[in-house]
């Protein structure tokens, strides 16, 4: 069966996203680069080598998955659950590798990867395939403990790492999820109320602790637990409309932690202005709208769910990041996708980007062949989810 068109539209704006990404990247670490004596003979070149790296690696992935016969994405639930369980364990091993006081990564030639960032896109798969099941029931519990059961054990082994922003970040897809796919309102109240206390347990914990006291007022410890949201509002603020022009920027020298990384968007904002961070928030929210638009024109629960899933994603974390940078929610390690520094984000979020490109080639092909087709199918999804929640 020859299939739509992909969604041209998605495609471009992930490229944008890119592309200020690459800018960025160089940007922001041409000065570390040539400062440090293992890349000094590379100049300031070596951090964007790796990220184009990454970048043909991710392509690659994102066409195949473009290409690949829908039906064989049921088909990979389990096995890239599997995959990334086993991955998330071997950072235990001598594989992993540690680093900021964190357990996160795997080495992996030629680089590292971190797997929480694969769970992720495995649990939307996961939870896709399970709601859209014939014989799932909302009001069997037992329905609504496993997919909570497994993210409690992902977020168990994240605990040990630490990785708390991929705790929350997992979570809020979980829930998201669920409710989406016509989970029980009270078995979500309960379980979120059941979850404060934890919360509050681990946030106890004087590191974390000292990052929320910091969020709350980081100008009474500037040179210390409020160094990098200061440095990070002073980016933002110093950039005013236009930026300080690329290459311009200060914060980039020693000043702001982590600018190529969790806060690139702070980088943006001081060097490209209002108008940068404008037209990345911008990006994001077509890339939220047209995910969206491709998961409504779905005609099976499975692909419905997956793609609203892949949305969710995406969308959260670069909601939280910007959060983070502009003082909103306390300090927690989250790349923002397609654009910060980092093989692991970029390459998971492209195969996800290559997922909805190939549901949008069916939601093309269904509009095109039969709109009546499509009409009774989507009112009939509409009906069968309402009938689940209420």
């Amino acid at each position: 069966m020859n299939r739509g068109s992909i969604d041209k539209t998605l495609i471009i704006i992930v490229i944008a996203l890119i592309i200020i990404g690459l800018i960025a990247v160089y940007s922001s670490t041409s000065v570390l680069a040539s400062v440090k004596a293992k890349y000094a003979d590379r100049g300031g070149m070596i951090y964007l080598q790796k990220q184009l790296f990454t970048l043909v690696i991710g392509f690659f992935l994102m066409i195949l998955f473009i290409f690949l016969s829908p039906s064989r994405l049921k088909n990979i639930v389990f096995p890239l659950l599997i995959v990334s369980f086993v991955l998330l364990i071997l950072i235990f091993s001598p594989l992993g590798v540690t680093a900021g006081g964190a357990r996160r990564w795997l080495r992996l030639w030629p680089s590292v990867f971190q797997p929480s960032e694969l769970v992720k896109l495995a649990m939307v798969f996961f939870l896709a395939w399970f709601l859209s099941r014939p014989g799932y029931q909302k009001q069997k519990i037992k329905d609504f403990l496993i997919p909570v059961g497994l993210m409690g054990l992902f977020h168990i082994i994240f605990l040990k790492q630490p990785d708390f922003g991929a705790v929350m970040t997992l979570g809020i897809i979980t829930f998201a999820m669920l409710f989406i796919g016509g989970v029980s309102l009270k078995f979500l109240g309960v379980t979120s109320l059941l979850a404060l206390p934890v919360i509050f347990y681990l946030a106890k914990e004087p590191y974390r602790w000292k990052r929320i006291t910091s969020f709350l007022d980081p100008w009474a410890d500037p040179q210390g637990s409020g160094f990098q949201l200061v440095q990070s509002l002073i980016a933002l603020g110093s950039g005013g409309l236009t930026g300080q022009g690329l290459g311009e920027g200060k914060q980039k020298l020693a000043y702001l932690p982590e600018i190529h990384t969790d806060f690139i968007f702070a980088h943006i904002g001081e060097e490209m202005g209002f108008i940068g961070v404008c037209a990345v928030v911008v990006l994001f929210f077509l890339v939220c709208m047209r995910g969206f638009r491709i998961a409504t024109k779905q005609y099976e629960p499975f692909y419905y769910l997956l793609a609203s899933g892949i949305t969710i994603m995406i969308s959260i974390q670069a909601l939280i990041n910007f959060a983070v940078v502009a003082g909103l929610v306390p300090t927690k390690g989250l790349p923002l996708p397609f654009i910060s520094y980092g093989g692991s984000s970029l390459v998971v979020n492209l195969i996800a980007i290559g997922v909805l490109l190939n549901l949008s080639r069916t939601a093309s092909y269904v509009s095109i062949t039969d709109l009546s087709i499509r009409q009774r199918k989507t009112e009939a999804i509409k009906k069968y989810y309402y009938r689940r929640r209420f």
